[in-house]
């Protein structure tokens, strides 16, 4: 199906009849007055199937195609055509799997003017929901719209949506839902990504509510690149996840080493609590405009056998090719060490850990495993890790950076207050020093006065108490 012709050559020309199975080329053009690229396309749709269907009752002697053109109007829907450069038939397989969601009657209206009393109509497919009233399209439906009866031809599209050359499956642009035991595999209804719906749509992005089948959380920041004040040698280690996140896709296509390599980048994050992990993976996210989120390993680990398999894979699935990047934070709870087997629940502990690896492994964007204690990470996990990123706690300088950064400009700091003093004495987080500011400024704001020496002192204590050390 690669070799067809590429839909940016030429504008379609109008009343051309071509044979079954030849592609029909789109060409981008400026935008029409009052004209959204996915409404003019769900036209072309129609008059594709009205074409199709008048060739099938044998009201013209040839398929003959529409006159189109495509928009470009700047809309997700259209850079999404325009950027992936979709086949003809990759589009008109993403305006069917679309239609139902814009344009519930589109199929029945078409039906009806070809069956005014009813009836039925297998060559077409289509089921219908419970509470939808319209026809669902389903591998019948693209097989009849692409390639009418032509038998060989349906053939060639049968094995093109299984293979990698066909975007739109490859992607999980568009899926089957699966047919039920004993029936045909095209009976199966054609779905649209929920994610691309609601893109192409409403043009806003598409994210899933945590629940208990998908126990992740969206990490933000309101904190900027500039913000974070890490050691040198932790900047370097970022670069080279910075470097995968702006090249992978030339990487990755490249003919030699792309396909030596795995899909997919993975990072650990390692080091002491407060020390900018969970802030740096929310700022490479804000940084690349990228979700990321922060998965709930209490939802994710259970003791019942299969079950944590179970849940992990559902939260990778929905990641697949969402560009999102995984966040495990205290990772080793979920990817610890194995254990030598002394019963059968070592014997599955260890195989969850496994296919834990796994997994990670075969993932296409970028998982971030954070831990305090990078001694506590199976040792499987260290060669499958293209980046090991320490974080330290910070040193002198950088607790100077941290205090200055955080300080804020109401309440006011009492004059004879020395930060520098305060960051060379005490070796502390950056959360940390967050934490007293925080409490110091609010105790300051209630009894409507400056930040204190004594306040900042008290807030120390208490932080220091919580690691268990005294001043």
């Amino acid at each position: 199906m690669k070799n067809q012709e590429n839909i940016f050559s030429r504008l379609f020309s109008s009343g051309k009849e071509i044979e079954e199975g030849t592609p029909l080329p789109i060409e981008r053009i400026n935008a029409m007055e009052g004209a959204s690229a996915l409404a003019k396309s769900l036209i072309f749709l129609q008059n594709i199937i009205h074409a199709r269907l008048n060739h099938h009752f044998g009201k013209t002697d040839t398929f003959v195609q529409p006159e189109y053109s495509f928009v470009d109007d700047g809309s997700v829907f259209a850079r999404y055509v325009i950027d992936h450069k979709l086949s003809v038939e990759e589009f008109i397989l993403l305006l069917l799997a679309l239609a139902p969601h814009a344009h519930p009657d589109l199929f029945s209206d078409l039906i009806r003017n070809h069956l005014p009393k009813g009836g039925d109509f297998p060559d077409f497919g289509g089921v219908r929901g419970q509470n939808y009233r319209g026809i669902m399209p389903t591998g019948e439906t693209v097989l009849f719209v692409l390639a009418g009866m032509n038998l060989d031809h349906r053939f060639q599209l049968m094995h093109w949506f299984n293979s990698k050359e066909c975007f739109p499956f490859a992607t999980g642009l568009v899926s089957f839902d699966g047919s039920k035991d004993l029936e045909p595999e095209m009976s199966a209804r054609l779905l649209l990504a929920p994610e691309k719906m609601t893109e192409f749509i409403t043009g806003n992005r598409w994210r899933p509510a945590y629940s208990g089948q998908f126990p992740a959380a969206l990490l933000t920041t309101d904190m900027d690149w500039d913000d974070l004040i890490l050691a040198p040698a932790t900047h370097r280690e970022l670069s080279m996840i910075k470097y995968w996140l702006d090249h992978h896709d030339n990487l990755d296509a490249d003919p030699k080493l792309g396909k030596r390599t795995k899909p997919g980048f993975r990072a650990l994050f390692h080091g002491p609590p407060g020390t900018g992990k969970t802030l740096t993976a929310a700022l490479l996210g804000k940084l690349f405009d990228l979700d990321v989120y922060r998965i709930d390993l209490s939802m994710i680990v259970s003791k019942y056998i299969g079950e944590t398999e179970k849940n992990l894979q559902y939260i990778f699935d929905k990641a697949t090719h969402k560009n999102w990047i995984l966040f495990f934070d205290e990772a080793d709870a979920l990817f610890g060490k194995r254990t030598n087997v002394q019963s059968s629940h070592d014997r599955f502990a260890n195989q969850e850990v496994s296919y834990l690896l796994q997994k990670v492994e075969d993932h296409d964007g970028l998982v971030i495993l954070a831990t305090n204690f990078k001694s506590n990470l199976d040792q499987a996990f260290m060669r499958r890790f293209q980046g090991v990123v320490s974080f330290a706690m910070p040193d002198v300088r950088e607790r100077k950076l941290l205090w200055r950064n955080a300080l804020p400009i109401h309440p006011a700091l009492a004059p004879d207050l020395n930060i520098d003093q305060l960051a060379q004495q005490y070796e502390i987080s950056g959360a940390a020093i967050v934490n007293i500011l925080q409490m110091s400024a609010l105790k300051a704001l209630s009894e409507s006065r400056a930040i204190t020496h004594t306040d900042l002192m008290e807030g120390l204590h208490r932080e220091f108490a919580k690691e268990g050390r005294t001043l």
